[in-house]
């Protein structure tokens, strides 16, 4: 103990600065786990699917037309709060929050999270991880539903 008290006497620079990192990394792993910023990879959404989950695509409709995961519903992020009553049986199943790279969908998750929506997960890498792990899109043209495989 008394060479420890001795070295941060000598040190006072290093030991706050070991200090400040210390306390720096605490809060930002306090602040991930606040906002239960949990993420899966495209396999792992696929079992969540098969076992009764939803996907909700955050984006705008023509680029949901554009392309999506099949069975997916699209509420835009900036609805997702007046239009989530629209998802309330699956309350208590998982949801899949998507977007195009995982971004927006990390930040919209928190809003179904927020109105009792217990297993709410974000796809992580977003729907360029979906296609490059060769899993198939639905393609909305005119009415009718086509897939294609990216």
């Amino acid at each position: 103990m008394d060479r420890f008290i001795e070295y941060t006497t000598r040190h006072p620079f290093l030991v706050a600065a070991a200090v400040l990192l210390a306390v720096l990394v605490a809060v930002i792993e306090l602040r991930q786990r606040g906002r239960g910023a949990s993420s899966i990879g495209p396999t792992d959404a696929v079992r969540l699917v098969n076992q009764g989950g939803i996907v909700l695509d955050v984006r705008e409709a023509d680029k949901f037309a554009e392309g999506h995961i099949i069975e997916a519903r699209n509420i835009p992020s900036a609805r997702l709060a007046t239009d989530a009553e629209a998802l309330k049986k699956w309350r208590d199943k998982p949801v899949i929050v998507c977007c195009d790279t995982g971004a927006t969908s990390a930040g919209a998750a928190r809003t179904p999270r927020g109105l009792g929506f217990s297993q709410v997960v974000n796809l992580r890498g977003g729907l360029a991880a979906w296609q490059q792990d060769n899993l198939p899109l639905v393609k909305t043209a005119s009415g009718r539903k086509e897939t294609r495989k990216s």
